[in-house]
């Protein structure tokens, strides 16, 4: 059995839905996963609710008094829902102080906080002016089985606050259709992070298009002996956008990511009009689309200018070795220019080495053939001449043939 068999088997099941029956309050808090705040958040209410939990889980619940408490433990945030049957008092209760203190104590990585009153037909108040939404939008749920409205607006509190009327759907479809549309809002914000980035982001990348621009244009006008000083600006252009790219690329791709799990969701609500407000899931859509087209095209202006620099870097480091194939090419004629000089004078050395080589063997010749005479033997000049011919001849060629064997090796 392969050692992560069971773990990748049971992923299907790590992330349960929600059961409950209206009426009923659901509160649900999203907090940034940074360092070790979803260990400690997870560790100090094992601790101080329920000491057998084990925080080391991706997901847990627990209950608290009627409340049940749920965490779930996500690649770059920790979401808590704590669901709280029955009616109340009042539409929309206070935050339960299990949830009020973690909130107090990490309030810099709350990134989203919901709360949604399910009410059932018997308990609906009636009105949406006695839920004191202002300007709401809703729809119609699952072919009218439920229907939902929000403003979409934070209280006083700094909870989103959405209302749902269940008729028609059970426990568990109750529950998948409220996680939808808490997922909703907690991607959506997840997504929403780049947006500071992307806008902090503009200067950057005009000072980058400028710079570009003018490396553009030294280029076209550069001589051949200052392109070391541009290749040496459009280098360091290149480092800061790589950089700058290496910086972002995260969160650039958790948006995209992010934001098809928005869209998903609200296609998941099968959404109708009711009355005359405006859906939804058509209202987050239309907000929040621009959101992410922006996040979107300062990806890809990014990723433009990278590869237009780099663009420019390999025009110019063309240029530079049709340059370099040029001088080589000089090089290389001079070379051959210059060893067909030497060839000529080194034929010429050989030639009047052989004449050289010539002389001084007829000379020895003249002084053997005077020695022959001195000793009193009788040998004419024409004789004498043709014996040394054919053997004069033979060193010679013996010679000239040992210089050119010398000279290929």
């Amino acid at each position: 059995m392969h050692l992560h068999r069971n773990v990748l088997h049971n992923e299907l099941h790590a992330r349960p839905s929600m059961y409950f029956d209206a009426p009923a309050q659901v509160f649900h808090l999203a907090f940034l996963d940074e360092g070790d705040a979803a260990q400690t958040i997870i560790q100090t209410l094992c601790d101080r609710h329920v000491a057998l939990a084990d925080p080391a889980l991706p997901q847990g619940e627990f209950p608290v008094g009627d409340a049940h408490l749920k965490w779930e433990r996500h690649t770059e945030f920790l979401t808590l829902t704590l669901v709280s049957p029955g009616a109340q008092s009042g539409p929309w209760p206070a935050l339960p102080s299990v949830l009020a203190e973690v909130a107090e104590a990490h309030s810099g990585l709350l990134i989203n906080a919901d709360q949604v009153c399910v009410e059932s037909e018997s308990s609906w108040r009636g009105t949406l002016e006695s839920y004191g939404f202002h300007d709401p939008v809703g729809s119609e749920l699952d072919e009218g089985k439920a229907t939902v409205w929000s403003d979409l607006r934070l209280n006083g509190n700094g909870l989103n606050r959405m209302l749902v009327l269940n008729r028609q759907l059970d426990g568990r479809r109750l529950g998948r259709m409220v996680r939808r549309l808490l997922e909703v809002e907690t991607y959506r914000l997840m997504a929403s992070l780049t947006l500071p980035v992307a806008r902090s982001l503009s200067g950057e990348l005009r000072q980058y298009e400028a710079e570009l621009v003018a490396l553009s244009d030294d280029n076209a006008r550069t001589d051949a002996g200052d392109i070391r000083a541009l290749l040496k600006r459009i280098t360091q252009l290149s480092a800061r956008v790589t950089q700058t790219r290496a910086r972002t690329r995260l969160r650039f791709s958790a948006t995209e990511a992010y934001a098809q799990l928005v869209f998903e969701r609200i296609a998941e609500l099968h959404e109708s009009r009711t009355g005359d407000c405006q859906q939804l899931g058509t209202f987050i859509a239309q907000r929040f689309r621009p959101t992410v087209r922006y996040c979107e095209s300062t990806d890809q202006r990014l990723s433009r200018i990278g590869s237009a620099v780099a663009h420019l870097g390999n025009l110019l480091q063309a240029r530079v070795q049709v340059e370099m194939e040029e001088q080589n090419s000089q090089i290389l004629q001079s070379l051959s220019t210059r060893a067909d000089t030497q060839i000529k004078i080194q034929k010429a050395v050989e030639g009047l080495s052989i004449i050289a080589i010539s002389y001084y063997l007829f000379s020895l010749f003249k002084l053997l053939y005077q020695g022959i005479l001195t000793l009193g033997f009788d040998w004419s000049p024409r004789i004498a001449l043709l014996t040394s011919m054919p053997v004069a001849a033979a060193i010679i060629g013996a010679i000239a043939y040992r210089i050119r064997n010398a000279r290929r090796h």
